[in-house]
């Protein structure tokens, strides 16, 4: 404890975590949606061009992720995660005056620089330095965050573009991100908990895989073929939940409403805020089972959504269980690189494997609507039980190697 603080000063820093997947993550990227219709009929554009501009945002991530970690370690998360707060908000202000797309395209860019901080390297590689115990937990609330502002955040930014536009809605968004969210991450922050006087949270010598020190060099890690399989299984998962998004429309071919459509879509997205805490859990007591878990009820929600036409509940469950696959992707990777290659250039080598999770994003939408079209989603669902069995194997060869 701190003289300030009558708890550890890490509950602080997970806080300011979870502030921000609510927030940066929430507001800007699970609402991007919302604007696209408005923007394209005033612009006079096709809604796919508007929603291109995620396209560039997911480029710009996986360029940047490639040395983004390197810059996470020399100048501190603190820095980096606040500068990319700030940026992101005069940039969505700055998007409330634009008339072309090439400025949307030249704000997603910018935009997909920013997650690189405040996205995949924020909780994943902040979050194990502070704490030896309840990492996971830790892990899974902040993931869960973005879902939570997603959900919070819809509903009032289309009340606030029905009632002012999307151009004033912008500039809300910016400012709540420089006025509320920048500032507690400048001032509450910390890079380490040596940073405050502390060790981390649980510290008692549980294992030496939690010594900050301790793990294998990024050059080291490079020649080991277990940092392959894990990029792997990064991108696999990350594809494999982009199924979710095609609920809806399988929905529709079993002749469901468009508000029972809504439901199975809604169950796989509390399915994913749920499990992304539940896994957390379950991998702080086991990373054994936190696979079990992740793969073997992903598998087991895609049977039940096979079996959508035979009633509502089987689609809507197989749902619920499926977004526990969609919660490993950010819960279960990281877990999963700090457990085989340790600690000590955690960020760089993990920053690299999420490489892996916006290049899968960019390509797997295109890639299962294809399948959907020539093989039905009889194929989509059994291609992504086999993509799932394959992240098992490899997840479960990760433990066995892990030292």
């Amino acid at each position: 404890m701190t003289k300030k603080f009558p708890f550890h000063y890490g509950y602080i820093v997970a806080a300011c975590c979870t502030l921000v997947t609510m927030f940066n993550i929430g507001l800007v990227l699970s609402c991007a949606g919302i604007f696209f219709v408005p923007i394209s009929e005033e612009l006079g554009v096709p809604v796919g061009k508007v929603a291109m501009y995620l396209s560039f945002n997911l480029i710009a991530s996986s360029i940047m992720l490639s040395f983004s970690g390197k810059l996470m370690e020399k100048f501190g998360a603190r820095l980096m995660m606040t500068i990319s707060s700030i940026i992101m908000g005069i940039t969505l202000i700055t998007m409330s005056k634009f008339t072309a797309l090439w400025q949307f395209y030249a704000a997603g860019t910018v935009l997909g620089i920013t997650f690189t901080f405040l996205m995949y390297l924020s909780f994943p590689t902040i979050i194990p330095r502070w704490f030896n115990k309840k990492v996971g937990l830790m892990i899974g609330i902040a993931a869960a965050g973005s879902s939570i502002g997603g959900a919070i955040f819809n509903p009032v930014c289309g009340m606030l573009i029905n009632n002012y536009g999307w151009r004033t809605t912008y500039i809300i968004l910016g400012a709540v991100i420089l006025i509320v969210v920048s500032p507690i991450i400048g001032i509450f922050l910390r890079n380490k908990p040596a940073d405050v006087g502390l060790k981390p949270y649980g510290d008692s010598n549980i294992s030496a895989r939690q010594n900050k020190n301790d793990g294998y060099e990024y050059r080291q890690v490079l020649k080991m073929p277990m940092f392959y399989g894990l990029f792997m299984f990064g991108f696999l998962m990350s594809t494999i939940a982009s199924v979710f998004h095609f609920v809806p429309k399988y929905a529709a071919t079993l002749n469901f409403s468009l508000e029972e459509a809504a439901m199975a879509a809604s169950a796989a997205m509390i399915g994913s805020t749920i499990g992304k805490v539940g896994l957390g859990w379950i991998n702080d007591k086991s990373l054994k089972l936190g696979v079990l878990a992740t793969i073997g009820l992903g598998i087991f929600g895609l049977a039940l959504m096979f079996l959508g036409n035979s009633g509502l509940t089987f689609l809507i469950g197989g749902g619920f269980l499926f977004g526990w696959a969609y919660a490993g992707v950010f819960v279960q990777t990281p877990l999963l690189v700090r457990a085989v290659f340790g600690n000590k250039s955690y960020s760089q080598i993990y920053s690299n494997i999420s490489i892996g999770l916006t290049v899968s994003a960019a390509i797997a939408m295109a890639a299962w609507g294809y399948l959907a079209e020539i093989g039905g989603y009889s194929a989509v669902f059994s291609v992504a039980i086999v993509l799932l069995a394959i992240c098992g194997v490899i997840g479960f060869r990760a433990l066995k190697t892990a030292k």
